[in-house]
């Protein structure tokens, strides 16, 4: 039998420690799981064992790391805590494998911490480019209950399908935006580089020019004078809004005004349904508190308004009274969300109904993202040859009239 020394997690949350004999490490901690404790290490008494990964001055170091590879790490060590390895021989393990320098530096630090004594979720709040509230909130609830491996399980699936939702928005707004640039990119040229090429042609006729035709000779005019102030309006624009976005009332400004816009206004105001739904669910369902999870679900919701309403619901729960009703008054959350909130918190069945909404809402995004992704081809189709067809109409139909002139000998 081998002598192993442990730190582990008991059912209250307190770190234990203490010396366990067993044949193989592996039952070393198999049997501590039967004692309902969740390992954090797990030594030889001889001192083997120690971790592979060097030691990392921790200071003021904060690695990145892509959203895909925190979710494929935290599906990896829930499959392993489940399987019955340690919480650091997992992070070493996870640590050996990083396939990034980010990722690697993160594990590092891990390793570091909770070989140090350190929890699992306080070791995480070392790497807030990494593991944002919501992740390292959802770890502590795994560590209070002794299911790390159910919540991180949890965890990873709402990762999954938050960045599920991400993708498709992304990709649906892809080809509007290319095809924006290439309309405008065309429009440039034709105006700049082609119209003006025809001013002399029709000054030397003397012609009589139609309207459309002068306001394009106009625009290309001013145009032309102007192509230095088109890309610093454009750029002061971009400025001023960014400036306005970073503060309280004008983000808030910013926000109400994003979700009157027509069409787009609705997709994100089911986008923001969508993740409030999810990630409150989440957190509720991995026994995080609920005025911690409130906290966190107005940090993530993403919109102001959103989150200036998740905050005062916070006020009225932490006095004790009813989360839906505050929610009811403010015209961002629609009668049946907040309908099925009332009957969660009746029912006890909160984290449920939060599901069915984010399942519904999720859904509805995605059946809009398709539709608007049909119609704005047509759309931008027709726009594009408005523009076109415009221009080479106010270039021809001085000709045109002239041809007809000559042809009637007028």
């Amino acid at each position: 039998m081998i002598q192993f020394k442990y730190a582990a997690k008991d059912n209250g949350g307190q770190t234990v420690q203490g010396v366990i004999q067993a044949a193989t490490k592996a039952e070393a901690v198999a049997e501590l799981r039967k004692r309902a404790l969740v390992v954090l290490r797990l030594d030889e008494s001889t001192g083997r064992g120690a971790s592979s990964l060097a030691t990392l001055s921790i200071g003021k170091v904060k690695p990145r790391a892509k959203a895909q590879e925190v979710v494929v790490f935290t599906r990896q060590l829930a499959t392993m805590i489940g399987a019955g390895l340690s919480l650091l021989e997992s992070l070493e393990v996870l640590g050996d494998q990083a396939e990034t320098p980010g990722m690697r530096a993160t594990c590092e630090i891990l390793v570091t911490e909770v070989r140090g004594g350190a929890d699992l979720s306080s070791a995480m709040q070392r790497c807030p480019k990494v593991f944002d509230h919501l992740y390292v909130s959802m770890v502590k609830a795994g560590e209070v209950s002794g299911q790390m491996d159910v919540i991180l399980n949890r965890l990873a699936g709402y990762q999954e399908e938050t960045a599920e939702l991400r993708r498709e928005i992304k990709s649906a707004m892809t080809y509007p935006v290319i095809s924006m640039i290439l309309v405008v990119g065309i429009t440039m040229f034709l105006m700049v580089g082609v119209v003006p090429t025809f001013k002399g042609v029709f000054e030397s006729m003397e012609l009589e020019l139609p309207m459309i035709t002068q306001t394009v000779l106009a625009t290309s005019d001013w145009m032309r004078a102007n192509m230095l102030l088109l890309p610093a309006a454009t750029a002061g624009l971009a400025a001023g809004i960014a400036f306005l976005k970073k503060t309280r009332q004008g983000r808030l400004a910013w926000d109400h005004m994003m979700l009157r816009v027509p069409v787009f206004g609705g997709l994100l105001r089911k986008v923001c349904l969508a993740r409030f739904s999810r990630t409150f669910a989440t957190l509720i369902r991995s026994g995080v508190p609920i005025l911690s999870t409130l906290d966190i679900v107005a940090d993530t919701a993403g919109n102001a308004v959103v989150s200036d309403a998740v905050v005062d619901a916070r006020e009225s729960v932490r006095v004790g009274q009813q989360l839906s009703d505050p929610l009811a008054q403010r015209k961002v959350f629609p009668p049946m969300v907040t309908r099925m909130i009332a009957i969660g918190e009746r029912t006890g069945a909160l984290e449920t109904l939060l599901e069915k909404i984010a399942d519904f809402y999720d859904s509805q995004v995605k059946a809009m993202v398709k539709s608007l992704t049909s119609l704005i081809e047509p759309l931008l189709i027709s726009f594009m040859g408005v523009i076109v067809g415009g221009v080479v109409l106010s270039i021809f139909a001085p000709i045109m009239s002239l041809i007809e002139k000559l042809s009637t000998g007028g």
